[in-house]
């Protein structure tokens, strides 16, 4: 475990990280770690590709005692072949490891165990069945991803999950071929489908689903939708204005200073004005005497004196 190093910005809450991590997926992670949990599933946790730490943050907030956190990513280093350096160059040119340790070291006390090397290093640095959950979200080029697939099936445990990023974004077609390709012939089970993220396990879908269906029928902000394919169930959700889940600031969180109200204007009430002095008795008796034309030149003439 390290620190990271000296920089001048630093994230105050989860929503201050760059990163591609739609309030519907932050609910959706907190869902299936936190099932897992009451459930007393204990294992490790792994993120294939980071950025900026964003997801990799939510992930952290999860880790239970006795539990390794791994994340692997390229950060600045050399991709393994000239059509991934080209993808990296890219989407990921601001992307450096140490950005990545000062947002994650801004919400945790320590960092995960961080491989700086291509995703297909990973199997030699994690043992096979000791994850509950994987996150595969780097190369979006088909060899990498089938790749990253292969190796969180040995990575998962039986009932563990695993999340496929982008596997239905118009301009990552290689892990749309590579996701639905391990649907279809390497025994991955869909159990829910977002906008972004395909999550699924190579266990027995049905009673996760079952609970999931369960929670997102009675949210008011989830579109949901139930299909049948290929002999699967496909349970898709879409956002209806959803807001993510809270989440503990960081540790350089600053709470926004109320503004003050606007000022009331100042009324003068009637009780506040001088009391016009009484008419003497001798002015009533000019007004009730004189004639109007005369009454009339004196309030010009003292409107003229004022």
């Amino acid at each position: 475990m390290t620190n990271a190093q000296a920089t001048d910005t630093y994230p105050g809450e989860l929503a201050d990280v760059p990163g591609w991590f739609p309030p519907l997926d932050q609910m959706l992670f907190t869902w299936f770690l936190e099932r897992q949990q009451k459930q007393g599933m204990s294992g490790d946790l792994l993120e294939l590709g980071v950025y900026m730490g964003k997801s990799a943050i939510l992930l952290g907030h999860h880790l239970q005692d006795g539990e390794q956190f791994t994340v692997c990513d390229l950060f600045e280093g050399d991709a393994p072949d000239e059509a991934n350096k080209a993808e990296s160059t890219k989407s990921y040119a601001s992307l450096t490891q140490q950005a990545f340790e000062r947002n994650y070291l801004s919400f945790h006390d320590t960092l995960p165990t961080v491989i700086a090397a291509p995703s297909s290093v990973v199997s030699e640095k994690v043992a096979p069945d000791t994850c509950r959950f994987v996150h595969v979200d780097a190369s979006h080029l088909y060899e990498h991803v089938y790749g990253d697939i292969g190796a969180a099936h040995d990575i998962l445990l039986p009932e563990g999950i695993v999340v496929l990023d982008d596997f239905r974004s118009e301009h990552t077609p290689g892990v749309s071929v590579a996701a639905w390709e391990a649907v279809l012939n390497r025994g991955l089970n869909p159990v829910c489908l977002s906008t972004q993220k395909l999550y699924g396990t190579w266990g027995d879908p049905e009673p996760v689903q079952e609970e999931l269906l369960d929670m997102l029928r009675q949210r008011t902000d989830v579109g949901l939708s139930v299909q049948e394919a290929a002999g699967h169930r496909l349970v898709r959700a879409r956002s209806r204005g959803m807001k993510p889940p809270a989440f503990p600031p960081s540790r350089h969180y600053v709470a926004p200073v109320p503004a003050s109200p606007p000022a009331a204007p100042v009324t003068e009430s009637r009780a506040a004005r001088p009391a016009r002095p009484a008419p003497s008795r001798a002015r009533r008796l000019a007004k009730d005497l004189l004639p109007p034309v005369v009454t009339r030149a004196v309030r010009r003439a003292r409107a003229k004196r004022a």
